[in-house]
């Protein structure tokens, strides 16, 4: 493009020099527009190419203005002198604008890269101030976790010793009012309420326990994964008959090949389908998965059940969030540090059933913490 825009500029000058040249001399109002077109070219080279483009345009329309200067050859000295001048005046203003326009250039081009480099600064001044703020966020979140942890540790033991006179006194009350006693109804309502806010209470103990010193290594009970997952459906098998809820699994004799420890991980199982139960409606489907690689075991949790949206995806394994009603929100935050103390972790999907696919990963021994 600057070639053509060159070659353009000259033929410009080519064509005012032969006008210059077919021009008769008496018509001297036209010669004098000729050799003042001449500056165009001269002052729009030394603008797109710099000094040395208008100084070699302004050499091209002095040489193609010398067929006019010769017609002013053996006339006065001052006609002809002031012709002679308009030559010198051609390379002054091709060297001036040429000059002028590369100190633009230049500045524009400096201010072009300060810009840049600011640019480059305020981006890595704006990713600190974020990581920053996230880690500032984080830590403060810690610390309200950390004394909430210790509040909530403190006020559940308080909790339990008259929870468990309540339960003892309501379980003697119940012997004494017969299945039909009008009165037995409240005593079991009395012992079910019991017996929930107990649970909630155990659960809120077991958030703020974890991070502390695990149990010894002799004290881990070791069990294949198909087994610890036979039991806790063995163990939920009353609630799911009571909702007609299928629940079949697959690699079963993969997961003989994984040994787990079968209190931590029987939680997990626990926390996870339990949800499921909760999310799905009569007749649902609950299929676990197990698979092992090179470098772990995986099992899957799927379901047919609503799903979960993914605005809530996020949120769901934050502690004391929940969408249930009546619920901690402290299962699936449980469950995850427990994956994520073993070295594995445990992520959220949508199942290619339409519902939820909670994905459980544990790597084998010896990659970090292991199975067990």
């Amino acid at each position: 493009m600057r070639k053509i825009l060159f070659a353009v500029l000259v033929l410009v000058i080519i064509g005012i020099g032969l006008l210059h040249y077919f021009t008769p001399g008496y018509m001297i109002f036209y010669h004098d527009m000729f050799r003042r077109l001449s500056y165009f070219p001269i002052v729009l080279g030394a603008i797109w190419f710099g000094v040395w483009g208008g100084l070699a345009l302004a050499v091209m329309s002095s040489i193609a203005f010398i067929p006019h200067v010769l017609l002013y050859i053996g006339q006065e000295t001052g006609t002809y002198l002031s012709e002679l001048t308009e030559i010198i005046l051609y390379l002054a203003a091709g060297t001036v604008t040429g000059f002028i326009a590369g100190r633009e250039s230049l500045l524009r081009r400096r201010y072009k890269e300060l810009s840049e480099k600011l640019e480059r600064s305020y981006d890595k001044l704006h990713r600190e101030t974020q990581l920053l703020l996230e880690v500032e966020e984080q830590l403060s979140a810690a610390q309200k976790f950390s004394a909430l942890g210790q509040l909530s540790a403190s006020l559940a033991h308080e909790i339990k010793n008259p929870l468990s006179s309540i339960k003892g006194t309501a379980e003697i009350l119940l012997d004494d009012f017969p299945v039909g006693h009008p009165k037995r109804e409240f005593v079991e309502i009395l012992l079910k309420e019991t017996t929930r806010l107990n649970n909630t209470v155990e659960e809120v103990l077991q958030f703020s326990r974890q991070g502390q010193p695990g149990r010894k290594k002799e004290e881990v009970v070791h069990e294949p994964l198909s087994q610890v997952i036979e039991r806790v459906a063995s163990l939920l098998n009353s609630q799911l008959r009571k909702k007609s809820i299928s629940l079949s699994m697959l690699g079963w004799e993969v997961g003989k090949e994984c040994q787990v420890d079968q209190e931590k991980l029987s939680q997990v199982f626990l926390n996870i389908i339990l949800n499921a139960i909760d999310a799905l409606p009569p007749r649902g489907k609950i299929i676990i998965e197990t698979e092992k690689t090179e470098a772990g075991c995986t099992v899957a949790i799927k379901d047919n059940g609503p799903g979960i949206p993914d605005e809530l995806k996020q949120k769901i394994f934050d502690p004391f969030y929940s969408t249930k009603e009546g619920g901690t929100g402290l299962g699936l935050s449980i469950s995850k540090k427990i994956v994520e103390s073993y070295g594995g972790n445990l992520t959220i999907s949508d199942s290619e059933t339409g519902g939820a696919c909670f994905t459980i990963f544990l790597p084998k021994p010896g990659s970090g913490r292991s199975l067990s």
